[in-house]
């Protein structure tokens, strides 16, 4: 394993591969993902994170993550 890919992990955020500098966590992930500042919802492995616990949610090699984005309209 080289130093490079020992600082990174790979996971699959709504359903696309990604590499993340180890030690991300999910509320660093979820704003570069969006900016809305409600109507955000992510789970880790399947398992909804409370958005209070998404600070301390350290993200992990081979983790799945799904945001979701309430979206207003009909």
């Amino acid at each position: 394993m080289t130093a490079a890919h020992a600082a990174t992990v790979t996971l699959t955020v709504n359903g696309e591969p990604r590499e993340l500098s180890r030690g991300q966590t999910l509320d660093r992930l979820v704003a570069t993902l969006t900016t809305a500042p409600s109507g955000v919802a992510a789970a880790v492995n399947e398992a909804v994170v409370p958005r209070g616990r998404w600070p301390e949610t350290e993200l992990a090699d081979g983790d799945r993550v799904e945001v979701l984005t309430a979206v207003q309209g009909g």
